[in-house]
């Protein structure tokens, strides 16, 4: 599976920003996708992720109310539509994707992994 990730930027705190990640080499409808994000000297952390067929999503606690994941399986894209930005949301975003069928938080449950989009929040 290939990953694609757009969407990032330049924003002021309070502002919104949407992500977009394109898959391709695999039936995107067999694969569990999420996003994580990695500041600048620190680990990276989980963000969200969603099931095979959208139904079920799980979120960060930093992020919960603010962020929401959604897929389009017929267009091979997840995205993650971000809302009420705040400084310490800036970060490399990555999205990523396992064959497993769980909703996992856990990096390296995650097979694949796109080349990241910088997010980056002034306050």
């Amino acid at each position: 599976v290939q990953l694609q990730a757009s969407g990032g930027g330049l924003v002021q705190a309070g502002g919104s920003l949407r992500l977009s990640c394109a898959a391709s080499g695999r039936a995107f409808g067999s694969i569990v996708m999420a996003w994580f994000r990695q500041a600048a000297g620190k680990e990276r952390e989980f963000v969200s992720t969603i099931s095979r067929n959208g139904d079920n999503t799980r979120y960060a606690d930093s992020v919960k109310g603010r962020f929401t994941i959604s897929r389009v399986n017929a267009k091979n894209t997840v995205d993650l539509q971000m809302n009420s930005l705040k400084a310490e949301d800036t970060g490399v975003y990555y999205c990523a994707a396992t064959s497993g069928p769980y909703l996992s938080t856990y990096g390296p449950s995650y097979n694949y992994w796109g080349q990241g989009t910088l997010v980056t929040v002034s306050s």
